[in-house]
């Protein structure tokens, strides 16, 4: 029984190994493969990060442990199972919270807020800068309500038309 217990280790190793060089390759080439299985809980990481920990804690309580066979297969399993779960809830799982992308829509920006960092003319163009995510971006602008905006001013992206954002200067003296 060590051999199993000593296969599975190496082989969840290799499996780590592969999948930190070829990790986006496989990613590509397997997308969508295991969309069948139904339960989310059953990711190959999960599934392989168990099988590595039952080959590891049957290894070492065969030979460090005076128990039975068959209670040492019951408590590797129980171990596996609780480090896969383990592996989903601390590894798994924040990653896919996590994804996300640094892409944005240029029309993602109507109601955002931003500072004029070219004077916009009543009727011409300007730019501003609008924090998109942990970044900014500049963008080109015109003035919706058809007034001059000064440099430095705060406004309010009103609505995108043909990738020029139209903004009204964000007047907090009310």
């Amino acid at each position: 029984m060590e051999s199993v217990y000593m296969a599975c280790l190496i082989g969840g190793i290799l499996y780590a190994i592969v999948s930190v060089i070829f990790g986006d390759f496989l990613s590509q080439a397997l997308d969508g493969v295991f969309d069948f299985l139904a339960v989310d809980f059953l990711q190959p990481m999960t599934i392989v990060g168990g099988i590595t920990i039952f080959g590891g804690a049957g290894f070492l309580m065969e030979r460090y442990t005076s128990l039975a066979g068959p209670l040492i297969v019951l408590a590797a399993v129980l171990i596996a199972i609780a480090g896969a779960v383990a592996v989903y809830f601390l590894y798994v799982r924040p990653m896919e919270d996590s994804e996300s992308s640094i892409a944005y829509s240029v029309t993602s920006l109507a109601g955002a807020l931003g500072d004029v960092i070219v004077p916009i003319p009543a009727k011409g163009y300007g730019e501003v800068m609008v924090k998109v995510g942990a970044g900014n971006t500049n963008q080109i602008a015109a003035s919706f309500d058809g007034a001059e905006i000064a440099d430095g001013s705060r406004v309010v992206v009103v609505e995108v038309r043909e990738g020029v954002l139209y903004v009204s200067e964000l007047n907090l003296n009310l």
